[in-house]
Formats: structure tokens, sequence, C-alpha cells
């Protein structure tokens, strides 16, 4: 999870490859996927965002209990919602993507920091809405300071750790843990 242009969806796909040669089956699901194809229609109000994240949460269980590692690419504003989605995805593994607003405003990939300073998006988290930056998150990364391959192997060692997967791919195909794990938390 972090804030738009923090890195989220680039630092996905890099795990979701580095995953993959582990032997693990994995989805990605991406916020800004999510939000135009099962929360079509949802705004970016306070509500809004916790139904999206709400279903996010269970299409990751969904894919949870399948066996699937499910990463999560999207923005998490709220402590609260952090926590019922803790709650809902066995072996939830929270990263956070630290990244100051000022960098993801001069990144600004989509236009989207731009337009809402010019008031065209309203309750666009960092702007005009709140981000809760977690506690205690389980990996942090700076992606700020590091490019992203780095900020990639801080998160497999934060895996390690953890004990969901080995630090370097196996001979074989067997993942390091039987059970999967939802490894960002859903989000925006």
């Amino acid at each position: 999870m972090g804030l738009s242009a923090s890195g989220k969806t680039t630092l996905a796909q890099l795990l979701a490859q580095a995953l993959a040669q582990r032997g693990f089956k994995v989805e990605v699901l991406d916020g800004d996927v999510v939000r135009t194809t099962l929360s079509k229609g949802l705004g970016f109000t306070s509500g809004d965002r916790v139904t999206n994240l709400r279903r996010i949460a269970a299409m990751a269980q969904n894919l949870v209990d399948r066996q699937i590692v499910t990463i999560v690419a999207a923005i998490c504003r709220y402590h609260a919602i952090r926590a019922e989605v803790r709650a809902t995805i066995s072996n939830y593994v929270e990263v956070f993507l630290n990244c100051p607003l000022e960098v993801c405003i001069s990144r600004d990939p989509k236009g989207l920091y731009r337009q809402a300073l010019a008031g065209k998006i309203q309750h666009f988290t960092g702007i005009d809405d709140v981000f809760e930056t977690p506690v205690r998150p389980d990996i942090e990364v700076t992606t700020h300071q590091e490019d992203p391959q780095a900020s990639l192997v801080r998160i497999l060692r934060g895996l390690a750790a953890l004990r969901h997967i080995s630090l370097e791919p196996a001979a074989s195909s067997q993942p390091a843990s039987d059970t999967p794990a939802s490894l960002s938390p859903p989000g925006d």
C-alpha cells in the first residue's frame, strides 16, 4: 500500500514475477483495474473507498482459499479498514511503500495530482483527504530512496524473515510454505 505514484503497480508486478520463479501461483489485484471493473461506478468518498476495499479483500481471500498468492496494489488509507482487511484475509502481509507526498506529486504519471490540486478531483488521498501512515507494517520500503529492484529485494527479504518464502528461488517448484499469503493490503 502507499500513495498514488508510490510504485505499487511496478513493485506488485516485480514481486509477482519473483514469486512465480519460486513456484507460487500468483495473482495481482491492481486497485486501478479493480476500480474500473468490480467497483465501477464507485466514487472516491470515504464510504465508496471502504466498499471498494471490502470487495478487493473478499476477492483476495477467495484467491488465497484457492492457494493463490494474492498481491494487492492499492491505496488503503485508513487504519480501521486496514485492520478489517487484515482480519478478512488469511496470512495477510502489509507492505507499505513509503514515499513522501512531494515525490509522488512530482512523479504523477497519470496526472491525478495535477487534477486534484486544480480541484478537478475531490477526495484525493494526500491532497484533500487523509492517508493514515501505517503504524506497524509487516514490511516497509522507501521507494523514493531506492530503485524498484532494491525495493523488491527488501520485500523478498521481509517475506523470508516472516517465513513465507525462501530468499532464493528453489531448484524445485515447491513454495517455502503451503499456505499462500496476501502480500499487500487492498486499497483504493
